[in-house]
């Protein structure tokens, strides 16, 4: 990006509140509520998820949707406590 170009988004503004850390919480939202919950589980998805099953010692579902894929990775990252922030 030049100097001449507007920056397209300050992460500083939050729009709603005026809080930086509301803004982020905005992101997160209930699997259950996804537009696109029901479809297949993504790649990125696909992967994690079957890695997570190996370590875990539980059987890898292929067959679940977006919604689905990311509650059982939340289930599977407890369960491992890979991924979890410490």
């Amino acid at each position: 990006m030049t100097n001449n170009e507007p920056e397209l988004f300050d992460e500083k503004d939050d729009f709603s509140t005026g809080s930086q850390e509301t803004n982020r919480s905005n992101t997160v939202k209930d699997p259950d509520e996804w537009t696109t919950g029901d479809e297949a589980m993504t790649g990125a998805q696909r992967s994690y998820l079957k890695t997570l099953s190996d370590e875990a010692g539980e059987e890898f579902d292929d067959t679940l949707t977006k919604a689905a894929a990311s509650k059982r990775i939340d289930e599977l990252q407890h369960k491992t406590g890979r991924g979890l922030s410490k």
